[in-house]
């Protein structure tokens, strides 16, 4: 690799109420954003992201362990491998790959600012719009309430819903499902997330009871660790699995993938280090056959997806968006109509934050 190198990386750490609490400990996200400024003068600028937890020691991990790793090297995202083989001595994902992420996105937005063209096409736009599904932290709404917010969704566009399940009575979570599917009709997937509330035994009974529903998947089930329960639940379903969302490296993905621990991989692209390793991941879906839907964050993952053949979801959580959370001093570009994601952004990934 040729060209300039790495001059200076900074941070700041934002914080940002969300409009609808995810829990009653989870009311706001940490924003780290990161600014390379390479040895030439040319800036790149990206962020790490985690709810609520754990922001300020993704921020001193980059102040502390990754920013003096990395002056002099080339500002280039090809050097990813090389950091995270520092970093994995710190563990090799979670904190450690969250951070990382921020250092790879502003790599990445570095590039595609000298090349006056945004990330989709820098990648490779392959699509003008992707679909996207509306998404909510919904298990604490009362059925009134959840109505609502799916009769909102159905307003704005979208042809896909999920949910969440995890009630403390099975019949609770069917009666919830049951309205839904009511409300949305039969020509409207379904998705439903149990965020790792269940053991094996409650997760096939659960199954069970769900699958007249036509669910179009079933999301963390059990704990996300737990790689042999899933693949012994998805032998005993019809519903499609979902893992991903907690999972932090290629490696893992890898493991989910050969035990047949599910149908759909749902990388998120802060949690495994940037785009650079979710590039990988990917790659690695379709080596296995497996559907990919990434994970949060529309205004980067939209960016993505536009650049992949296949056709690939894109979760919209309700006032979620940094542009709907008030972060962003201008919007990405993307814009997300008719259950649809599309646009391009200004040179870069397009993320200016207040």
């Amino acid at each position: 690799m040729t060209g300039p190198l790495i001059g200076s990386v900074d941070t700041r750490l934002l914080r940002v109420p969300l409009k609808r609490p995810w829990a009653v400990d989870v009311v706001d996200v940490g924003i780290i954003e990161v600014v390379v400024t390479a040895a030439d003068g040319s800036v790149g600028k990206g962020f790490s992201w985690t709810p609520t937890i754990g922001a300020e020691a993704v921020e001193a991990f980059l102040r502390y362990d990754i920013a003096p790793f990395v002056i002099g090297m080339p500002a280039y995202p090809e050097v990813w491998q090389q950091v995270w083989e520092r970093v994995h001595e710190a563990g090799g994902g979670g904190i450690s790959t969250i951070a990382l992420a921020g250092l790879d996105l502003a790599l990445w937005d570095l590039v595609c600012r000298s090349r006056d063209s945004s990330l989709t096409d820098v990648l490779g736009r392959a699509h003008g719009s992707q679909p996207t599904y509306g998404s909510g932290v919904n298990l604490h709404y009362s059925e009134r309430e959840l109505g609502q917010q799916v009769q909102r969704w159905l307003s704005a566009g979208h042809r896909a819903v999920k949910i969440k399940v995890g009630k403390p009575e099975l019949a609770e979570d069917i009666d919830r499902v049951a309205m839904v599917r009511d409300l949305i009709g039969p020509d409207v997937d379904l998705m439903v997330d149990a965020n790792q509330r269940w053991d094996l035994g409650r997760a096939v009974t659960a199954a069970e009871g769900l699958s007249p529903f036509g669910l179009r998947w079933l999301e963390e089930p059990l704990r996300a660790d737990d790689t042999q329960g899933h693949a012994a639940l998805r032998r005993q379903t019809d519903i499609p699995v979902a893992l991903g969302e907690n999972a932090h490296t290629v490696h893992r993905f890898r493991d989910l993938l050969e035990t047949g621990a599910c149908d759909i991989v749902q990388p998120n692209v802060v949690r495994v280090g940037g785009i650079t390793p979710f590039l990988r991941i990917v790659a690695l879906a379709r080596e296995y056959g497996a559907e990919l839907a990434p994970h949060l964050l529309p205004e980067l993952s939209g960016q993505l997806a536009l650049a992949l053949p296949e056709t690939t979801w894109v979760e919209d959580v309700e006032d979620a968006g940094f542009e709907d959370l008030g972060a962003l001093r201008r919007p990405t570009g993307m814009t997300i109509s008719d259950g649809r994601i599309s646009g391009v952004t200004r040179p870069g990934l397009g993320f200016d934050f207040a």
